[in-house]
């Protein structure tokens, strides 16, 4: 027996070992490559927790009322389902605050593989204006059109990028007085690294470093070969539309405010399923009231019928009297037969509720539920004014806080809109230095500067002393004629916002209702139930009498019968009045706000999978 317990709690053991928790794992690598690295999600649990194993004996599920809620929290899928919510929502803050509508780089660097100015024929021809080549330095705003209501915020993760190219090209001269040689042989390699930061305030800088290397076969070169760096700081913002942090940071604070919404929402399910199961756990146990009831029904029935058969044998009634008495026997055997089939349908109601994998597992399947608890009616009950019970809905249920994140993240969310009105008035203003530096050419019978002679060393300190600097600086505006866009839009989102206030009135209104309604019908299921009860104890003693008349010959058949059927249905009312009454108990718990406070559930346990509650099932 010591040996078979062991055995059990092993198992238990290895069964909540399995039940992990819903987690994120975030990448473990140097900090060079962690970036790179996709976080893991563990798998999901499709096993039983080991609370099942703890429950069934002897083939046979023995539940309290609060095992069932424990298993229907460990192992619900649409709770399981729903613990992915609030993690979901902690990843799209961190999505978020990398700014952008979508990934990648805000502006276009167009410093890589160019002719740098100055540097080799090439070069002199764009210093000349005579190419059609960039000239070290220009920025553009390409990118990807992001269909999006309000400013889109600039990437907000510092990209590292860079690009080398190499080349070897020979390009024929259609005249030698520049080039003095019949094909330009160049080789080259250009290796061009940027870094940029967007700003929360509306806008990015951009830092820029081109190391182009130029060796080319014309003697008019001065210096070949030559190295010719560009340095840039470049910086682009907005002073209207998209300018400062409120409006920029608004998905951000969104996103937060979503990890509230995601934990009231898992709160609501949880207030929603252990309701559900409450209600399915006294509906089962409704029907186990009902079975005795028909089972005592019977056994009045089958009793009457003997003592029939009885007095038919000794000549004291007519023998065809023995066939009302037979029909009404066989008619409780019926009934006795529906109730054992609702009484399984019921159960497997429940038990697919608090089963992972459902009735697949054989053991579930071919347990028999047995309800410990039984549902208990007060003489009354002490319930506070209308006004308390709303005060305390409005505190405590999760739905009445979930509307109002939703609407403070409708209105965040409109500072976009309200921003997106204004026009467009962006800074751009950009540092370049250039350098350049290389071995003299003899051929070109010319002397090079001596600042110029020298390698990429003597080429950087060019730059970094600003010894050949550009400074730029622009102002753009665009502004809309008639904005009907923004108008629009600003205007379409002002008119959801007043209607979500008149729905969050609405939503109120129906609250009251409800509560009231649940209240009366809370007065109602109990002053039905007493009515039920008494009926049914009256019913009992009535046919008490009828049969002690029947006996004495002073009632007939018929009379007993009929108080037999009478008895019978006031049961089956009681029963019914009893279901009610739990529902209804059930219903006012969860429109106040209070089932999981009533029945012991903490929601922290919950989202973790397994509650710190101990179940101890009885010895069969």
């Amino acid at each position: 027996m010591k040996l078979r317990k062991l055995a059990a709690l092993l198992t238990a053991g290895t069964c909540l070992a399995q039940q992990s928790e819903i987690s994120v794992q975030r990448p473990q690598a140097p900090i060079l490559t962690r970036p790179y690295k996709p976080a893991s999600v563990p798998p999901v649990q499709l096993r039983n927790s080991g609370r099942f194993k703890d429950l069934i004996r002897a083939g046979k599920l023995y539940l309290t009322a609060q095992d069932a809620i424990a298993l229907a929290i460990e192992n619900n899928l649409d709770l399981e389902v729903d613990r992915y919510g609030p993690l979901a929502a902690e990843w799209q803050v961190e999505r978020a605050e990398a700014g952008g509508a979508l990934a990648g780089v805000t502006g276009r660097n167009q410093l890589s593989n160019q002719a740098t100015s100055g540097q080799g024929v090439v070069g002199s021809q764009v210093t000349a204006g005579l190419s059609g080549s960039g000239g070290g330095g220009g920025q553009g705003t390409g990118g990807a059109i992001v269909s999006q209501i309000g400013p889109v915020t600039a990437n907000l993760d510092p990209v590292l990028q860079n690009t080398t190219a190499f080349s070897h090209t020979s390009t024929p001269q259609a005249e030698l007085l520049q080039s003095q040689t019949v094909a330009l042989i160049d080789t080259r390699h250009i290796i061009n690294t940027f870094v940029q930061q967007g700003l929360l305030s509306g806008g990015y800088v951009q830092a820029t470093l081109n190391e182009s290397y130029l060796k080319e076969n014309s003697p008019t070169d001065v210096v070949n070969p030559s190295v010719a760096p560009v340095a840039q700081i470049y910086v682009k913002h907005n002073f209207l539309q998209g300018f400062g942090t409120g409006v920029n940071s608004r998905f951000i604070r969104v996103a937060k405010i979503n990890i509230r919404a995601a934990d009231e929402t898992f709160q609501s399910q949880l207030l929603n399923l252990v309701a559900g199961v409450l209600n399915l756990y006294w509906d089962l146990v409704s029907d186990q009231e009902d079975l005795k009831a028909r089972q005592m029904s019977l056994a009045v029935s089958k009793k009457f019928y003997e003592d029939t058969k009885k007095e038919i044998e000794i000549g004291a009634i007519a023998k065809v009297d023995i066939y009302r008495a037979e029909a009404e026997f066989n008619t409780r055997q019926r009934e006795l037969a529906i109730s054992l089939a609702t009484i399984r349908q019921q159960e497997n109601l429940l038990k697919n509720a608090l089963s992972r994998n459902g009735l697949e597992d054989p053991e579930v399947d071919e347990s028999e539920v047995v309800p410990l608890d039984s549902i208990q009616v007060q003489e009354s009950e002490d319930l506070p004014p209308l006004r308390e019970l709303v005060a305390r809905a409005l505190r405590k249920r999760p739905d009445v806080r979930l509307a109002k994140i939703n609407d403070e993240s409708a209105a965040v969310s409109a500072t976009g809109t309200a921003n997106g009105l204004l026009p467009i008035l962006q800074g751009i203003g950009a540092v370049t230095a250039h350098g350049l530096a290389g071995t003299p050419n003899p051929q070109s019978g010319q002397t090079p500067v001596p600042s110029s002679v020298g390698g990429l060393g003597t080429a950087l300190g060019q730059v970094f002393r600003g010894d050949f600097q550009d400074r730029r600086g622009t102002m753009q505006f665009q502004g809309a004629i008639h904005n009907r866009v923004a108008q629009g839009d600003y205007g379409i989102e002002q008119l959801q916002l007043r209607q979500g206030d008149l729905l969050e009135r609405r939503n109120l209104n129906e609250i009251v209702v409800s509560i009231s309604n649940q209240v009366v019908a809370l007065k109602q299921a109990r002053a039905r139930y007493a009515t039920a009860r008494d009926t049914r104890v009256l019913q009992e003693q009535l046919l008490e009498k009828e049969q002690q008349k029947f006996q004495l010959g002073s009632s007939t058949l018929d009379d007993v019968i009929a108080v037999q059927r009478s008895l019978a249905g006031a049961r089956s009312i009681e029963v019914a009045a009893l279901a009610t009454f739990s529902r209804a108990r059930v219903s006012l718990d969860q429109v106040l706000g209070e089932t999981l406070e009533r029945n012991h559930v903490s929601v922290d346990d919950a989202r973790g999978g397994h509650l710190n509650y101990k179940s101890s099932p009885p010895n069969p």
